[in-house]
């Protein structure tokens, strides 16, 4: 029984990490209605307990490929799997739901990218907006839209990366600190579950007395 149980959970937790070990860009907050100022978010999805001292986050202007802010990043993720990145005000705080590090930036509307870096790596990607002929686009795939100002762009699961901006993101209601998981394959659950259902037939069959 007990052997089945763990096999369940290692089929939970594989289903959502399917982005495999590295941490991931779930949600870019860059547009407010009215002022920007304390409003603008990113927030980073990966496996709790992952440092992210070092790495850094890059906006990059659509039109030469500028790098338009770096934020060098601090912190752990915690237990919910989410770390949230947040603008502050100039008189200190954030106006932005459950901030985990509170910096100072302002990133543009599209078309424009923004990258999480390691210091050898990209780690992921967005690009977001209309690319012109000449523009530079430093996301994954094809870009994915530039909504209204009061939306944000988000993964559609957190923990799926398919290397399409376009496919993966979708724009929608500001969510800092809460997102959506792919739910778990059934296939993967049963491929899981068969060889400990079969252990435990096994354990029981050897332990009868006749």
């Amino acid at each position: 029984m007990r052997a089945a149980c763990a096999a369940l959970g290692a089929a939970l937790t594989l289903g959502a990490a399917h982005a495999g070990a590295v941490p991931l860009l779930s949600e870019v907050f860059y547009d407010a209605t009215g002022s920007d100022d304390g409003q603008s978010f990113v927030e980073i999805w990966g496996a709790p307990g992952t440092s992210l001292d070092g790495l850094t986050i890059e906006a990059i202007n659509g039109a030469g490929g500028a790098v338009t802010h770096t934020l060098a990043l601090t912190g752990t993720i915690g237990a919910s799997g989410v770390f949230v990145v947040a603008d502050g005000v100039a008189a200190g705080g954030t106006s932005v739901a459950n901030a985990d590090l509170i910096l100072d930036f302002d990133f543009q509307n599209g078309p424009d990218s923004v990258l999480l870096r390691s210091a050898t790596s990209i780690l992921d990607a967005v690009g977001y907006g209309v690319f012109a002929a000449g523009d530079v686009f430093a996301g994954e795939g094809s870009p994915t839209v530039d909504p209204a100002a009061g939306s944000s762009i988000a993964r559609r699961f957190a923990n799926v990366d398919t290397n399409d901006n376009a496919a993966d993101w979708l724009g929608g209601a500001p969510t800092p600190g809460v997102v959506a998981l792919a739910p778990v394959p059934e296939a993967s659950v049963l491929a899981l579950l068969a060889p400990a259902a079969l252990l435990l037939v096994r354990r029981r069959s050897s332990a009868r007395v006749d």
